[in-house]
């Protein structure tokens, strides 16, 4: 059972997150699953990450649908995740549940500060997440860096 770490968007954006925290997971030999709810957002998102590693990098990744799903490092997606991801990223308000959280190394939890349902619904995870015992990281980048502002140890259930 790996960490679950809410990231508080002030000053990025899931893109800007992203083009750091995935080149890290990918390092660390996982693949990584990029959930969304909304297929245009995921579509945006796809071509942001083509550009987030500028001239001299190559983010590898793929939006679902595609014959090579199951081997895409990266794969943004509306559902379960089809490339054996042991990174789950949840973005514009998509949730996993306890077996799925479980069986992740890291679950990435993206917010934005400007959408106070979103706020809402990541206060309601942590709860959840704390009380199904999961190690959890609460970030923000208020500063303009990434800052962890909170912190929950796991613990046997």
């Amino acid at each position: 059972m790996g960490t679950v770490m809410f990231y508080h968007l002030i000053r990025s954006s899931p893109a800007d997150l992203l083009a750091v925290n995935l080149p890290r997971a990918l390092a660390q030999g996982w693949r990584v699953s990029v959930r969304g709810t909304d297929p245009t957002a995921l579509e945006r998102l796809d071509g942001q990450l083509w550009l987030a590693g500028g001239d001299d990098s190559f983010l590898p990744h793929g939006l679902e649908g595609g014959p090579q799903d199951g081997d895409q490092p990266v794969l943004l997606c509306r559902g379960p995740a089809a490339n054996g991801a042991k990174v789950l990223a949840l973005v514009d308000g998509a949730v996993a549940d306890d077996a799925e959280i479980a069986g992740m190394e890291r679950v990435w939890i993206l917010f934005d500060a400007g959408d106070p349902d979103l706020v809402q619904a990541a206060r309601n995870q942590w709860k959840a997440v704390i009380a199904a015992g999961h190690a959890a990281q609460y970030w923000s980048d208020e500063t303009g860096r990434w800052e962890k502002k909170a912190e929950s140890a796991p613990r046997p259930i």
